[in-house]
């Protein structure tokens, strides 16, 4: 799902940054090589991190209906990663850098959440929404100043990106097959006896009579579709001490 966020982010600076100027998108690491080989203005979306976002994990799972009201299948919420963008301008001057670069602030900055139907790809037919963030505080384990450094360039001014992406996780549980049978129920007392197979066990023998009475019976199903049977024997309370 990576590359439909890429997709993603290419048709969001096209439409609400760049409106129509001339104007390259790239999405490689801008090395001191790519910097050189670079012939036309560009503003570089490159992916530098990728991790969880663990305190967004959802641990519960959610159902899938059939037409007909029958559950199709549960499944577990999409988990959610962290994808880092650094936003870079390249152009011959500076003051036109800093034009772009405010062109895509104010572009990210109208988008706190990206609904599905705004996306491109597989990420369209999830749930969640994709949360966006820019140029927000970096925790104590990020530097953009690292960053630049594994790539062997100076440091230039730049925009931290981040979008949170649900990605599916697991596969579905498929539903067993619907209970088509009713119940039947019957409650005894714990005087009862009970039977297995036509004959009273034990236990029952022992601590019951055989002419215990029922207290209740609770009887479900039809001559046509006969439901399963359930006994319940009451357990007598311990003496008060």
């Amino acid at each position: 799902m990576i590359e439909e966020i890429d997709e993603t982010l290419r048709d969001l600076v096209k439409r609400e940054a760049l409106n129509g100027a001339q104007v390259d998108i790239a999405f490689d690491a801008p090395t001191k090589d790519w910097s050189a080989r670079r012939n036309a203005p560009t503003i570089n979306l490159y992916l530098y991190d990728i991790r969880e976002d663990i305190p967004r994990r959802d641990s519960a799972w959610y159902a899938t209906y059939e037409d007909d009201g029958r559950m199709r299948d549960r499944r577990p919420w999409p988990r959610r990663y962290k994808l880092s963008y650094l936003v870079t301008a390249w152009t011959q001057r500076p003051e036109d850098e800093h034009r772009l670069l405010s062109a895509c602030l104010h572009a990210f900055l109208r988008h706190e959440a990206l609904a599905p139907s705004e996306m491109q790809g597989a990420l369209r037919d999830q749930p969640l929404a994709v949360e966006v963030t820019v140029a927000q505080p970096l925790g104590p384990d990020r530097s953009i100043a690292d960053v630049w450094s594994a790539l062997g360039g100076e440091l230039k001014p730049s925009l931290d990106l981040v979008l949170s992406t649900p990605f599916v996780a697991g596969r579905p549980v498929v539903a067993g097959p619907p209970v088509l049978e009713t119940p039947r129920v019957g409650v005894a007392g714990p005087e009862a006896s009970e039977r297995v197979g036509g004959k009273r066990t034990r236990a029952a023998r022992r601590a019951a009579p055989a002419d215990a009475p029922v207290l209740e019976t609770i009887q479900a199903g039809s001559d046509a579709q006969k439901g399963r049977i359930v006994r319940v024997r009451g357990v007598p309370r311990a003496p008060r001490r």
